[in-house]
């Protein structure tokens, strides 16, 4: 064990963050501590690293044991460059080797005793310098900052010139290289891109040390831990395995918890009704048979009832209008900042019902497109059209569209004054504000809080092209499954920009990959794209930039390059032809099911005196089961291969 919180309790006034809550960490384990917002999480850190002191209970490191911590946000007002501000981190590796420097030249000028002596010290110098990978520690700078998304040309930069999402990086960067016995750290995919994100992944996998994490991104816990710790309402509940071994534990605990619970209801209500039956005879034995089991349920341990799960709520969205089939072209698009060129003569189309997701590297212009396509930037060359009854409803990582001085009701309200108080509380349940919640200003909400009030406005509207800049960002895990339930059910189009993998692929059906200047097209989920993604982007981006998107289907000759680069054209035939199939597999399904009713039909009238009598009628109706199982015989030869 390298560390442990023994028996914690941490409470602000009346609010419990934690009550008697235990937990350990060993050497080399990597753990995820989870739960929803406000539940704590950050809390349970600050009071690890010494920021606060808990009320009780002790927090043990073990001695000579190094803890390091990220937290989320960072006031780095240093005036050194990037790469100076890392460097920092391996401080000691380089005074060790200034040190080196300086005997290597005193020794020059020593002779006996004194150089031996020297010399001893500069061998266990050097020593421990290899043995601290000295001589690469500028290699593993350049390359961890490279891994989290930083060029070359970056490392430059001064600090104080940064967004805070960049100083997050170069603080975790900085951590990184520091190498302690155990990193905590808080939201460290926050601000990174998918690369980075991967690179991290690989990063912590192979880190010598222990990690405890604090993360909403599920499929980042499900690549990197092995122990989920859980606050919920003050109580540290810990779970062996990843996020998604986790989720199906807490579940399974979750219906026990509550068929125990209702069973024990049921039984005590049959009780109470066994108890006012007895007192009703009004009789000396009876009465006291009733006291006798009242004494009975009074000693009964009242199980206690499961959290009502926010995932429960069913919120479905349907657009008021229906769009046509064909929601948006985009026809020879480019956009640049120079000397920065970010995308150039880009075509691609959107139909009706697809959930497609742009992701690529932070800077390469996917939130600028969205900006095009709501019109608030302009493109440079190219243009975009919408198709027939197209509403659009735009959710921007800014919320823009929300006025600070009023409360989360009268926003909601005063766009929408036809709704009843109850379907407006209905809709903000369905997004976590129950309560008095929906009282509170928007200015005082945080990020998180805002980004649900805005998705609440959006559901609301009459839009039926949903384009989402970022959704989940600042979402608890619970609040992005009732998003991603939502947009699941939701029977209109979506155009998004994530970097949330999980709920990439629970919700897309195709993935737009914006690199090199031009879109690469997948068309599945996640996994999917990342099966695809280095035969596709090899294939597409050797093309000359002004090719439209590629195309990459569940086609097995999709691994062909022809076929990788299908035409817009190609791919409607393709869709016309599974509409085909499922067309032939219903009719095949009902003809089968029509004939099975008339050969049972026959075998009931076989069974009838006026047709078993009847020679002729027999022949006739024999002669029809005959044909009937012939034609079967066909048909579900045919089902068969339809439904291959």
């Amino acid at each position: 064990m390298i560390f442990a919180c023994q028996g914690i309790s941490k409470a602000f006034g009346e609010e419990i963050i934690v009550k008697n809550g235990s937990f350990h960490i060993e050497e080399h384990e990597k753990a995820a501590l989870v739960g929803i917002n406000g539940a704590g999480k950050t809390t349970i850190f600050k009071m690890i690293v010494g920021e606060l002191s808990p009320d009780s209970g002790n927090i043990v490191l073990t001695k000579g044991k190094t803890l390091g911590y990220l937290a989320q946000h960072q006031d780095m007002m240093s005036e050194g460059s990037i790469y100076d501000e890392v460097k920092t981190a391996k401080a000691g590796l380089i005074a060790m080797e200034q040190q080196i420097r300086t005997i290597e030249l005193e020794m020059k000028h020593l002779s006996g005793e004194e150089l031996e002596k020297r010399m001893d010290t500069y061998h266990r110098l050097v020593t421990a310098f290899e043995n601290a990978n000295g001589y690469a520690y500028e290699s593993e700078i350049a390359g961890v900052l490279k891994g989290l998304g930083f060029t070359e040309e970056d490392f430059g930069k001064r600090v104080d010139t940064l967004s805070g999402g960049q100083k997050t990086r170069v603080s975790l960067g900085k951590l990184l290289l520091t190498r302690p016995d155990i990193l905590l750290l808080d939201e460290p995919t926050n601000h990174l891109d998918l690369n980075s994100i991967a690179w991290l992944e690989t990063y912590l996998l192979n880190y010598p040390g222990a990690v405890l994490i604090v993360s909403h991104d599920r499929y980042f816990l499900n690549r990197v831990v092995t122990k989920i710790v859980e606050i919920e309402n003050g109580e540290l509940m810990t779970y062996m395995g990843n996020y998604g071994a986790y989720a199906e534990k807490k579940q399974m605990l979750r219906e026990a918890r509550l068929k125990e619970y209702l069973n024990q209801q049921q039984e005590i209500k049959h009780q109470e009704a066994v108890i006012e039956k007895l007192r009703s005879f009004n009789r000396e034995k009876s009465i006291r048979r009733a006291e006798s089991r009242e004494k009975l349920l009074e000693k009964i341990k009242p199980v206690e009832k499961p959290i009502e799960l926010h995932t429960e709520i069913h919120l479905k969205l349907e657009p008021s209008i229906v769009s046509g089939n064909d929601v948006l072209a985009v026809e020879h698009l480019s956009k640049a900042f120079p000397p920065q060129i970010l995308f150039t003569d880009v075509n691609f189309e959107i139909k009706r019902g697809e959930h497609v997701a742009i992701i690529g590297d932070n800077g390469t212009g996917k939130t600028t497109l969205l900006k095009i396509l709501n019109q608030v930037l302009p493109a440079d060359a190219g243009c975009f059209r919408l198709g027939t009854n197209v509403r659009i409803g735009y959710y921007d990582q800014e919320h823009h569209v929300l006025h600070m001085d009023k409360t989360i009701f009268d926003e909601i309200s005063d766009d929408y004054p036809s709704l009843t108080g109850t379907q407006i509380r209905n809709m903000l349940a369905a997004f976590l504000f129950t309560g008095d919640d929906v009282f509170k200003l928007i200015g005082d909400l945080s990020g998180g809080e805002r980004g649900r009030v805005s998705l609440a406005k959006l559901m609301l509207s009459e839009a039926n092209f949903l384009i989402l800049d970022e959704p989940t960002n600042h979402l608890d895990i619970t609040s992005k499954e009732i998003l991603e339930k939502a947009l699941n059910d939701y029977s209109g189009t979506v155009l998004y920009v994530s970097h949330d993998r999980y709920f990439i692929n629970q919700t897309a059906t195709r993935i737009l990959d914006l690199v090199n200047q031009t879109f690469v097209n997948y068309i599945g989920n996640y996994d999917y794209y990342l099966e695809k993604k280095d035969e596709l982007t090899a294939a597409c981006t050797g093309a000359p930039f002004g090719s439209a998107a590629c195309d990459s289907s569940d086609n097995d000759n999709s691994k062909t390059l022809s076929s990788s680069k299908l035409s817009w054209q190609e791919q409607k035939e393709a869709q016309a032809r599974e509409r085909k199939r499922q067309n032939d597999l219903k009719r095949t399904e009902e003809r089968i099911s029509s004939l099975e009713a008339r050969s049972s039909e026959i075998d009931g009238l076989m069974t009838q005196e006026d047709i078993y009598t009847n020679s002729v009628k027999c022949q006739e109706l024999a002669k029809e089961k005959a044909d009937i199982e012939t034609a079967l015989e066909g048909l579900y030869e045919a089902w068969e291969e339809l439904a291959e």
